[in-house]
Order: C-alpha cells, then structure tokens, then sequence
C-alpha cells in the first residue's frame, strides 16, 4: 500500500511540474465530504498548507491518491503524516 501511494505521487511528478488548481480544488470539494477530511481542512494550523504547500497540493492533484483518501484509514493516516511534516518544515 506504502508503494502505491509513493507511485502515485511520483506519478503526479513525472507527469507535469505545475500544479493544476482546478482539479486540486475539485479534490479537495469532494473529500470535505467526509467529517475526518473536512476536520483537517478547518483546523487552523493545516488549513493553509490546502493553499500554499506545494507537497500537499501535488498530493491532492493526484486523482488516484484522492480516491484512497476516502475510505482507506492507513491512506488517511499517511496524509495527516504528511500535513505535519509540513507544518515542521
């Protein structure tokens, strides 16, 4: 599972540098759907990293990861990981 993820976003990488908003955006209005999501995303220390943190943002461009976000805890737990990390950087 670890390997799908990494291969998703190296995926994302290889695939083009720039950040597409539009589909980050789309992403990020389908998983507020879900209370763990839409708890993250309105907490304020991660809040900004939605807008600004290049990592995260390639992480939600990529349809595939975005969809195991939704049902997949160890998914979800690996994307809280990646928020604080971030938060430390």
């Amino acid at each position: 599972m670890l390997f799908d993820i990494i291969a998703g976003l190296l995926g994302s990488i290889a695939q083009d540098v720039s950040l597409n908003t539009k589909k980050i955006d789309r992403h990020i209005d389908e998983l507020r759907k879900y209370n763990w999501f839409n708890e993250l995303y309105e907490d304020e220390k991660y809040h900004r990293l939605f807008f600004v943190n290049k990592r995260v943002r390639k992480f939600l461009q990529s349809t595939f990861l975005t969809k195991r976000l939704r049902n997949n805890p160890n998914a979800q737990n690996t994307f809280k990981s990646l928020l604080n990390k971030q938060l430390s950087n």
